[in-house]
């Protein structure tokens, strides 16, 4: 407990001394349009896999505005992504030739152009349960929905009332959620485990998702991909705190997430029949993401078990500091940056198949 709060403590100063130095990127840079937008605007929810910053702006340990988080990002400096470089919503705004960047929404410097190109309301830590959000702390998704509220006032204001509606329901649309609270909160504690079991675990968070979807859709939004489960089983942390001596993939919580990733694509349907103007995906990236990392040399990597940052076996977030003994020397032969998130060059495998497979339905 000592060495965790003093870690927080370092975490917190570093953080403070580094205040605005992870802003440094120009509106020019973040505006830069490949292409022509395949849609006007990406709107991003849920938790660290999305967050580009938001947690900065919260009292948690849940942070990444410090090295080495960011070191291969566009400015060699931390964002607030947990990640190494670019996240997967950087990525698909590339992609979708809207910008370089998806700023986050707590973000002291948006321009107007930031808001109408899209932003994310992510938060690392968060989850469909509310409880999750509750353990760094992070911001829950019920309350990055109120963001939105605000979001969508602060476009009308740009826009006007009428080209605001158009924008809103024109924009895709992201949701990522359920990991944490298979990993942080049902397979670490009581609170959950022993009122639910596992397959009936799985449906309250399929329900919270999609209560969540339905007020996204109520709010305007039209063209909405969901992010399934990953195996989460597999990442670094949770093969070492579940995947015993071995230290392998931890099959109960894949086996939960599988069960939740089947009943997410049923309810997605079910969800369509009421809103027949709204296109809904689950983009499910759980199988391709598995091979990945039980076949990491198909994909161009060489290590799928560790993380590059520390020891790779529990550094995280406050963990994974400037302080780590070591990074690894050639990120490139890694999948995964700490022992929960991926690599800029995992992301970017993930996304080209994401990008390939769903998104033609998503935007079309």
């Amino acid at each position: 407990m000592k060495l965790l709060t003093a870690a927080f403590a370092f975490s917190l100063l570093l953080c403070t001394m580094q205040h605005g130095i992870a802003r440094t990127i120009s509106h020019e840079q973040n505006a830069k349009h490949l292409n022509k937008p395949v849609v006007p605007a990406l709107l991003a929810f849920g938790d660290s896999i999305f967050d580009s910053g938001n947690n900065n702006q919260l009292q948690t340990m849940l942070r990444s505005d410090f090295l080495p988080y960011g070191e291969d990002f566009i400015t060699h400096r931390p964002t607030g992504r947990f990640c190494n470089g670019r996240i997967p919503t950087d990525l698909i705004a590339s992609k979708l030739g809207i910008k370089e960047l998806l700023p986050a929404y707590l973000s002291t410097n948006l321009s107007n152009e930031d808001l109408i190109t899209g932003v994310s309301f992510a938060s690392g830590g968060t989850g469909f349960d509310p409880i999750t959000s509750q353990l760094a702390p992070a911001i829950p998704m019920t309350e990055q929905l109120e963001m939105f509220k605000k979001y969508r006032e602060k476009v009308k204001g740009i826009l006007g009332e009428r080209g605001a509606k158009e924008l809103l329901a024109q924009s895709a649309y992201l949701i990522v959620g359920g990991s944490n609270d298979l990993a942080s909160l049902y397979f670490s504690s009581p609170l959950r485990s022993s009122r639910y079991d596992s397959s009936s675990y799985a449906d309250f968070l399929l329900h919270s998702a999609s209560s969540f979807i339905q007020e996204l859709i109520q709010l305007g939004a039209r063209k909405i991909g969901i992010v399934g489960i990953p195996p989460i089983g597999c990442v670094p942390s949770q093969r070492t705190l579940q995947g015993g001596f071995s230290r392998g993939c931890a099959s109960i919580q894949n086996e939960v997430a599988q069960i939740y990733n089947s009943r997410l694509t049923k309810e997605l349907e079910e969800i369509k029949k009421r809103h027949q103007n709204t296109t809904l995906v689950h983009l499910d990236i759980y199988a391709f993401l598995f091979d990945m990392i039980e076949h990491p040399t198909k994909y161009g990597f060489e290590v799928s078990y560790i993380g590059c940052c520390g020891t790779g076996l529990l550094e995280a977030a406050f963990l994974c500091n400037p302080m780590t003994l070591t990074v690894c020397t050639n990120v490139s032969r890694y999948i995964f940056w700490d022992s929960f998130h991926p690599t800029e060059k995992a992301y970017s495998v993930l996304v080209n198949y994401i990008y390939k497979n769903y998104f033609h339905h998503l935007v079309s």
